[in-house]
């Protein structure tokens, strides 16, 4: 007679794929899904695109603020790419299955580049911070190299942290269904699928949610509390008005991001809804990459008045 522990090794190789359930089964909503997906997929990025290739194009937007706008677009392309192709590929095609390989390197990917984007965010508030409180230190606390470090930091800080969660989740045991109620490969929803102990692996995930959610958010909001307290010295409303419209739009973002962010990975393991946390999940994946570039150009007056400066250019023939 095998004991519990036993039947758990007999049975947990490691699936050769497993099978992404998506938002819904019905043949008429996935239809719908598949056009809105890959309109929103396509507004992405062009208008992240758009952004990098505006803010590159005139010299007045060769600033910090505009450096770290151009990488945060960069990313925000990297990392609906790393899910969206796969969820409109499973639409379209009704074949939800994925390899383990794929499955991981997906994990993997979205880990890092979510991570990524939390610190990016932090220093473009911190960017924001010095501008507004701290003017006649600018060129020095922001300067060329250190504008430039802050940004490969951001790159470069979610690399090592995703490696060891993936490597976790990726080996422990799979027993039983390979069925992921989720869009794409994420931790929260593959612990589910884990048999055995997932114990010291959910305590790592919400380790690293830790310190790549609430760190960045807490400098974010030490950024904005010293903003908020700058802009209520100013006198005349019109000013405050002005300085403040400088940062409202990144605030936007940071709001949408980390809050659907943080409810996904700092809740107990025990409280996880599928359902729910991947419909949330889109607010990450989808509709913060789309408002960025919409957010940033509508909002931002210098970003609309370069864009005027670069068609008045244009030739027509």
């Amino acid at each position: 007679m095998h004991t519990k522990t036993e039947n758990i090794q007999d049975n947990s190789t490691a699936p050769s794929n497993f099978i992404l359930l998506g938002l819904s089964n019905e043949p008429h909503l996935q239809s719908i899904f598949f056009s809105s997906f890959l309109g929103i997929y396509i507004i992405i990025l062009s208008g992240n695109l758009a952004i990098i290739l505006l803010t590159l194009a005139d010299p007045t937007l060769h600033i910090p603020m505009y450096f770290f706008l151009r990488n945060l677009s960069f990313l925000e392309i990297c990392y609906t790419s790393v899910t969206v192709p796969k969820m409109l590929d499973n639409l379209y095609s009704r074949n939800k299955s994925i390899s383990f390989m794929c499955c991981a390197l997906q994990t993997y990917f979205s880990v890092f580049l979510g991570g990524s984007e939390c610190f990016l965010l932090a220093t473009m508030a911190y960017d924001r911070y010095i501008a507004i409180c701290k003017p006649l230190y600018y060129p020095v606390l922001m300067g060329e190299m250190t504008y430039r470090n802050s940004a490969v930091a951001s790159w470069l800080s979610g690399i090592f942290m995703s490696f060891i969660i993936t490597s976790m989740v990726f080996t422990l045991p799979f027993c039983g269904s390979n069925v992921i109620n989720h869009f794409f490969c994420d931790v929260p929803p593959l612990l589910k699928l884990a048999c055995g102990e997932t114990f010291m692996t959910e305590i790592a995930v919400f380790v690293v949610a830790i310190i790549y959610v609430t760190l960045p958010f807490i400098l974010i909001l030490m950024s904005y509390s010293g903003i908020i307290v700058a802009i209520l010295k100013i006198s005349s409303s019109a000013g405050r008005k002005k300085t403040f419209s400088t940062c409202s739009s990144h605030l936007i973002v940071v709001t949408l991001f980390f809050g659907s962010s943080s409810i996904t990975y700092l809740k107990p393991n025990s409280i996880y809804s599928p359902n729910t946390d991947k419909y949330l999940s889109l607010f990450y994946t989808l509709i913060s990459p789309i408002l960025n570039p919409v957010i940033y150009s509508l909002r931002n007056k210098e970003v609309k008045c370069a864009f005027m400066r670069i068609w008045e250019r244009k030739p027509f023939h």
